[in-house]
């Protein structure tokens, strides 16, 4: 188990090194640089006196290698659209606000979805089958964007109960909850329907029919612990989706979270806020994806015995 674990730490650490690299030299690759995109109109010699404060003078080999021995020290370094503000500091005070937000959103998708899945297999072709898949095709196919702008409409304009924008109270939960929920719910609901429904088929369910145990045994001891494991693989995953996956519900709702202030600095062209943030944003994905295939392994004894075959 020790060598497993060892492994997917070394590739976990290959992938991240090769993510900060690429978004390093893209994040560069885009014409112009920061500091004539947030001040427009500035003297050259003004222009060049912060170039040369901030390193972008220097040949792109040499600010990369200044990157990645500052990066070996922990430090993320500074905003250069808010000059002092460290880039930790940035993810310190917005970070739980995504967290919040897309925590809440994928414990109701995940627990929901699960629950309809299970009912939607277990009635196979049968009303409560269709309307589960009607219901997971739409969440799947209808952008979060439009549901965002459906909410708005019927429950801050037509029957205003819940504020349109900003953040601070639970009201201001409910919408972007209820708006980043649909997808995990409706995806969580198809997987575990077709897992559901593939160990359903299995000898051992037929033989625990033909012995005559109870239908809530079956389903409760076997057919879920089994249709389980692909469930595991996805909320692990989904986790890193908690603080990058709501760039469009933030901004739409301006709320301060990580999203919103990833977009403003792509747009501003701050370099160091856009490379601290994919640091972490890739960070958590792949640390995500170790966790998940740790507990599976634990899970699933079968799973270690292939690898090390």
């Amino acid at each position: 188990m020790a060598k497993f674990i060892l492994k997917r730490i070394l590739y976990m650490l290959v992938v991240l090194f090769c993510v900060i690299t690429l978004t390093f030299f893209l994040v560069h690759s885009i014409p112009g640089d920061p500091i004539t995109s947030m001040v427009q109109d500035l003297p050259i010699e003004t222009r060049d006196l912060y170039l040369q404060k901030y390193g972008f003078d220097q040949p792109l080999i040499v600010q990369y290698v200044k990157f990645i021995q500052q990066l070996l020290t922990g430090d993320l370094g500074q905003s250069l659209r808010y000059p002092g503000r460290q880039v930790v500091d940035i993810v310190a005070n917005y970070a739980p606000v995504s967290g919040i937000i897309g925590g809440i959103a994928l414990a109701i998708g995940f627990a929901v979805g699960i629950l309809l899945g299970i009912i939607a297999a277990l009635n196979r072709n049968r009303w409560p089958d269709r309307l589960v898949m009607v219901l997971a095709l739409l969440g799947t196919t209808i952008p979060t964007f439009v549901f965002a702008a459906v909410l708005q409409y019927v429950f801050t304009v037509t029957v205003p109960l819940f504020p349109t924008t900003g953040w601070g109270t639970w009201g201001h939960l409910v919408l972007p909850v209820a708006c980043m929920c649909v997808g995990p719910l409706a995806s969580y609901a198809r997987y575990m329907r077709s897992s559901v429904l593939d160990i359903t088929n299995q000898d051992f369910i037929l033989t625990a029919e033909a012995k005559g145990v109870s239908s809530f045994r079956i389903v409760s001891r076997h057919i879920f612990r089994n249709s389980f494991l692909p469930c595991i693989t996805m909320i692990c995953t989904s986790i890193a989706g908690i603080f990058s996956g709501s760039f469009i519900i933030e901004s739409i709702f301006a709320i301060p979270g990580l999203g919103k202030y990833f977009i403003s600095a792509i747009n501003d062209r701050d370099y160091s806020v856009v490379l601290g943030l994919n640091i972490i944003f890739t960070g958590t994905y792949i640390l995500s994806i170790l966790v998940c295939d740790i507990l599976l392994a634990i899970i699933d004894p079968r799973i270690r015995i292939a690898e090390e075959n």
